[in-house]
C-alpha cells in the first residue's frame, strides 16, 4: 500500500473512526484511544501509541497515517498575534491566526483554499477560489496551533472566520467542529466554537439540524441595495431571508445570540442614518454586533472609518439596547487582521464554487 492509499486518520471524527476500526476487524474502543493520542497529545507516530498492541500498531502503519499541514512560515505580530502559513499536499497555502487576549485565546481557522463569494472588502476574496479543505486540513490547523503554542497561551475559542465560506464546505466543516467539541479530542464548548457565514440561508437551516455551535453572520450593511454591492451573495439570499434563518437557528435557546459582523467602511456604511437603519433591522433578533475597523490590503479602494465615526455609530446601537463591541484590530503588521488573509491560491475560477453554493442550497435558483 502506497502512502497515498493510506487513510489519514485526521479526517475521521469519532463515529467514522469507530466504523473504520470495525471494518479492520478491530474493537471500536481503539478509536477512542487513537483520538486521544492524535488530538490531546499531538502524536502522529503509531509506535508511540503505547496502549495499542504491537500488532495493531503494525497494521495502522500499513493502512493509515496522521498527516497534518506543513508550516511554511510562522510570524508573530508586535501585539502578540501569531500567523501560520500552512502548505497543503496540492501545493496551495492557507493561513491560520492565533489572537491572544487576557481572558481568552482565539484561533481563526480557514475552511477553503481561497473564497468564491467575492465580497469586495475582503482580501481573501480577491485571490479567487481553488477548493474546499478536507476535515484533516481544517482540524489540522487546530492540531498545529495546539502543538506550536506554549502552555501559557491556551486556545479557548475557535472561529471559522479564516479563508473561505464555511457553509459551502458544509460536511467537512461540521465533521471538523464535531472533533473540536469531542471530549476525546479538544473538548470545546459549543459556545466557544463559532462558524461564520456570509449568509447561505439553506445551509444555516441545515446546520441547525446537525449542530449547535455558535453562529456569526457577516452583515456589513443595513439595506439590500448596499449589501448587494458589498456582498454579491445577498442577491441570492437577501437580508430579510437571512435574518429569518438566524432567528430559526437560535429559537428556543434563551442563552443563544447570533453575532453580526459589520466592517466599518469610511463613507460607505458608517453614517448615523445607517446605524439607525441597523437598529431597526435588529429588532426582534437575538443579536450581538461586532464592529470591525476595515483592514486595508493592496488594490482596495476602501478606507477605514475614523475612530470618532466608529464610536458615534456604536453609541447609536448601544443606546438602542443592542450589545455592541468594537473589535480591536490585531496582527495588522503581519497581514493577520480580519479580511487580510490570502495564503497562496491557484485560482480554479469561480464556476465550481457557484455550483457548490447551489448544491448546499438544494439547487435553489
Amino acid at each position: 500500500m502506497t502512502q497515498t492509499d493510506r487513510i489519514n486518520l485526521l479526517n475521521l471524527e469519532r463515529q467514522a473512526m469507530e466504523a473504520w476500526f470495525q471494518d479492520l476487524g478491530e474493537k471500536p474502543f481503539h478509536a477512542r484511544q487513537v483520538l486521544k493520542w492524535i488530538h490531546q497529545h499531538q502524536v502522529t507516530d503509531f509506535d508511540a501509541m503505547t496502549n495499542l498492541s504491537k500488532t495493531l500498531r503494525s497494521r495502522l502503519k500499513e493502512q493509515a497515517e496522521v498527516r497534518v499541514p506543513s508550516i511554511i512560515c510562522d510570524q508573530c505580530s508586535k501585539d502578540g498575534t501569531r500567523k501560520w502559513l500552512l502548505e497543503l499536499n496540492c501545493g496551495n497555502q492557507i493561513e491560520t491566526v492565533y489572537i491572544p487576549e487576557p481572558e481568552r485565546g482565539t484561533l481563526c481557522v480557514s475552511s477553503q483554499v481561497g473564497c468564491s463569494l467575492a465580497c469586495t472588502f475582503c482580501s481573501t476574496a480577491q485571490q479567487g477560489f481553488n477548493r474546499n479543505l478536507s476535515v484533516a486540513e481544517i482540524i489540522g490547523q487546530l492540531w498545529v496551533a495546539t502543538k506550536e503554542l506554549p502552555d501559557d497561551q491556551p486556545i479557548t475559542n475557535i472561529v471559522l472566520m479564516g479563508m473561505g465560506e464555511p457553509l459551502t464546505n458544509f460536511d467537512n466543516v461540521v465533521a471538523a467542529t464535531n472533533i473540536m467539541l469531542d471530549d476525546l479530542a479538544y473538548s470545546r464548548s459549543k459556545y466557544r466554537v463559532t462558524i461564520s457565514t456570509a449568509g447561505i440561508v439553506p445551509a444555516i437551516d441545515r446546520l441547525r439540524e446537525v449542530s449547535d455551535v455558535s453562529l456569526a453572520v457577516s452583515l456589513h450593511a443595513p439595506t439590500d441595495e448596499l449589501r448587494n454591492q458589498l456582498m454579491p451573495v445577498n442577491k441570492k439570499y437577501p437580508i430579510a431571508e437571512l435574518l429569518a434563518a438566524c432567528k430559526r437557528y437560535v429559537a428556543g435557546e434563551k442563552r443563544r445570540r447570533v453575532t453580526f459582523e459589520y466592517v466599518m467602511l469610511d463613507g460607505i456604511n458608517d453614517s448615523d442614518q445607517q446605524a439607525r437603519q441597523l437598529v431597526r433591522l435588529m429588532q426582534g433578533v437575538p443579536a450581538k454586533i461586532n464592529l470591525i475597523p476595515f483592514n486595508p490590503f493592496p488594490g482596495s479602494d476602501y478606507r477605514r472609518s475614523p475612530q470618532q465615526r466608529i464610536d458615534a455609530f456604536r453609541a447609536i446601537l448601544s443606546a438602542s439596547g443592542l450589545t455592541t463591541v468594537t473589535r480591536k484590530t490585531r496582527g495588522e503588521d503581519i497581514d493577520a487582521a480580519c479580511g487580510q488573509l490570502v495564503g497562496r491560491v491557484q485560482d480554479r475560477s469561480r464556476r465550481q464554487a457557484k455550483q457548490e453554493i447551489n448544491q448546499v442550497a438544494g439547487g435553489r435558483q
